[in-house]
C-alpha cells in the first residue's frame, strides 16, 4: 500500500511537471516579437506624452482678441487699403484684404476657411445668419450674384479681388 501511495505521488508531480513544462515552452515568444512587442508600448507611451504635452500647449495658447496687443489685431495698411480709423468689422476687413493680397479666386465647390470669410460676410450684408459651412454651394453663389449685381459687378457668381474689394468698401462705410 505504501508502494502505491508513492507511484500515485510521483505520477501526479509528473503529470504537474509535464505541464509546467508544456506551458513554459508554449508561452516563449520569439525575440523579435518580444522586441516588437517593447518597442509598441513605448511608442504608446511617448503618444501619451506628446497628447499631454499638446493640450498643454493648447491650454497656454488659447488667447482672446481682447487680450492681443493692438498691433497683432490690425493688419498694416497697404496701397489697397487708405489708413482709416478701424471699423467694427475690422478683422473681417483685414480677412477679405487678405484674399486681395494673395489673388484668390473662389467659384462653386471651393472649400475651406476662405470661403467662411466670404459667407461671414454675406450673413452681414444680407442680415442672415446662415450657417458658415465653409463650402461655396448653390446659396452662397446665389448670394454672391446677388451682392453683384446690387454693386454693378459682373454677375457671375465666382468671387475674385474685384468682388473681395467691394466687399471691403461696403463694410467700411458701415
Amino acid at each position: 500500500m505504501e508502494n502505491l501511495k508513492s507511484i500515485l505521488f510521483l505520477s501526479i508531480i509528473l503529470v504537474i511537471l509535464i505541464l509546467g513544462g508544456y506551458w513554459a515552452v508554449s508561452s516563449i515568444e520569439k525575440g523579435s516579437v518580444f522586441i516588437e512587442r517593447q518597442k509598441q508600448e513605448e511608442l504608446a507611451q511617448k503618444n501619451k506624452e506628446l497628447e499631454l504635452e499638446l493640450q498643454k500647449l493648447k491650454e497656454e495658447t488659447q488667447i482672446t482678441e481682447e487680450q492681443l496687443p493692438v498691433e497683432e489685431t490690425i493688419v498694416k495698411p497697404t496701397v489697397d487699403t487708405p489708413t482709416t480709423t478701424p471699423s467694427k468689422y475690422q478683422s473681417l476687413i483685414n480677412d477679405l484684404q487678405k484674399l486681395v493680397n494673395d489673388g484668390v479666386q473662389m467659384k462653386e465647390k471651393s472649400q475651406g476657411t476662405r470661403v467662411g470669410t466670404v459667407q461671414t460676410f454675406l450673413n452681414i450684408y444680407n442680415n442672415t445668419s446662415k450657417k458658415i459651412d465653409n463650402d461655396y454651394g448653390a446659396s452662397t453663389k446665389a448670394d454672391i450674384i446677388k451682392f453683384q449685381k446690387n454693386e454693378g459687378l459682373t454677375a457671375d457668381g465666382g468671387a475674385g479681388p474685384s468682388t473681395f474689394r467691394k466687399m471691403i468698401d461696403w463694410l467700411k462705410k458701415q
